[in-house]
């Protein structure tokens, strides 16, 4: 059934947070009227965070200031912290029901926050203070929970697949040519590395859930069904990791010692892989770990080129709690965010290409932040719906299969061990 799969560690906290968001499921709109613009006589703050890096506290800030300088009644009091501390900010938050007005939001949480009534439901406003139809309505989905629009996305980016044209070139190998079949993938990573000297072809890729949904949607299937349980079999996850086995035992890919030896950092940017599969906004990153002057950024390997395997996913989103006493104005400032020609010149693709057709004009791509936009534009005849908004655990079910890749790599325990293992773990987490 399954051809073999690159192993990169994902960004994200595995949080149990059912419970805390169980005590604060009250939803509402707060005290503003539903619709339309802010009183522009009410002196309003708002509260607003975001997870990330000082960098990205540099351009909120002066986001920040222009907003204000326009919405002269309006203080924002912009507040961040690291992913992990993000979201154990929001689980106490969520439990004593006091949610910022307006948060940068992920969305493997918006069902966890959502179905709960923590967010408020956005959707008396599109075209009433909120404009929606500069992005794209496969996007635009991805902020609904149902009938409900519960957040906008400020970017989006799509699985890719990375090359260091200059460890290929110190191999003396051709390159991957991009989405062409999984056997012309591997053998281009047998090839790097029986060619390279502690250069690798890749990593050993079915050990990243994702890689695992690339191959589902190339059958027509998605990870999990419309109730929320999984949609494949232990036997079928078996055979997805043993499928790598060849891989791993003759050297094809990193072994995972070596991974082990680099952490935090991937195989891709230690400079020891030519290629790993990831998501597209990783471009930046990837720059700065490897030193490398250029990478090249592929289309995925795929069983069916005529199969829309891949989508649209938002690299973050916008959201406004449920509780806020001031909607209409947090409103204002979500549509600033995501649309403002300003905003997007200050971001550029730092938070992944501009899902607003008016952001991305300011944007005015150059460099690496354009060469993934031609790539997203480049697949566009393989970008399907996205799936349903990541169910309740997901982030801990991602971080399972992490761990449980890793371990296979290192001998650790078997593809069948492995298997048995993720489906006890979710059948506790779905309540299966």
């Amino acid at each position: 059934m399954f051809n073999k799969l690159s192993r990169r560690a994902g960004s994200g906290v595995a949080l149990t947070m059912a419970a805390a968001l169980m005590l604060t499921a009250c939803g509402g709109n707060g005290g503003g009227e539903a619709g339309g613009t802010p009183d522009p006589n009410e002196e309003v703050t708002l509260n607003f965070t975001w997870w990330g890096n000082e960098d990205r506290a540099e351009r909120y800030n002066e986001a920040i200031a222009l907003f204000e300088e326009q919405n002269p009644n309006i203080d924002v009091n912009g507040t961040f912290m690291d992913f992990p501390a993000y979201w154990e900010k929001r689980q106490t938050e969520a439990a004593g029901g006091g949610l910022p007005d307006v948060m940068q939001f992920d969305y493997s949480y918006l069902r966890q926050y959502g179905q709960n009534g923590l967010l408020m439901d956005l959707t008396e406003y599109v075209g009433n203070g909120l404009t929606t139809d500069t992005i794209e309505e496969t996007l635009l989905a991805t902020g609904k929970l149902e009938d409900q629009t519960l957040a906008v996305p400020t970017g989006y980016n799509a699985w890719s697949l990375f090359e260091n044209p200059a460890l290929i070139e110190q191999a003396g190998v051709e390159g991957y040519e991009g989405g062409t079949s999984w056997e012309d993938y591997e053998a281009y990573m047998a090839n790097v590395s029986e060619a390279g000297d502690e250069i690798w072809g890749g990593t050993d890729y079915t050990g990243r859930i994702q890689n695992f949904e690339l191959q589902l949607r190339q059958e027509g299937r998605e990870l999990f069904t419309e109730d929320g349980q999984l949609n494949f079999t232990q036997e079928e996850l078996a055979e997805f990791w043993a499928s790598a086995s060849d891989l791993r035992e003759s050297d094809a890919v990193i072994p995972g010692r070596k991974l082990e030896e680099v952490a935090p950092k991937s195989g891709f940017g230690a400079n020891l892989t030519a290629s790993e599969m990831t998501w597209s906004n990783f471009m930046g990153g990837y720059l700065g770990d490897t030193g490398a002057e250029d990478l090249t950024i592929l289309a995925p390997p795929t069983s069916d080129p005529s199969v829309k395997d891949l989508y649209q996913k938002p690299s973050m989103l916008h959201a406004v709690g449920a509780q806020t006493e001031h909607p209409e104005a947090a409103v204002a400032l979500v549509d600033f965010l995501i649309n403002s020609p300003e905003v997007g010149e200050i971001f550029g693709a730092s938070l992944g290409v501009p899902a607003s057709e008016t952001a991305l004009e300011g944007a005015a791509l150059e460099g690496p932040e354009l060469e993934v936009k031609e790539y997203l534009d480049s697949v566009s005849d393989r970008i399907g719906e996205p799936p349903a908004a990541p169910i309740v655990g997901y982030g801990a079910l991602e971080n399972t299969f992490l761990t449980l890749g890793t371990s296979i790599g290192l001998d650790a325990i078997t593809p069948e061990e492995a298997a048995q293992q993720f489906f006890d773990e979710a059948a506790v987490t779905l309540g299966s």
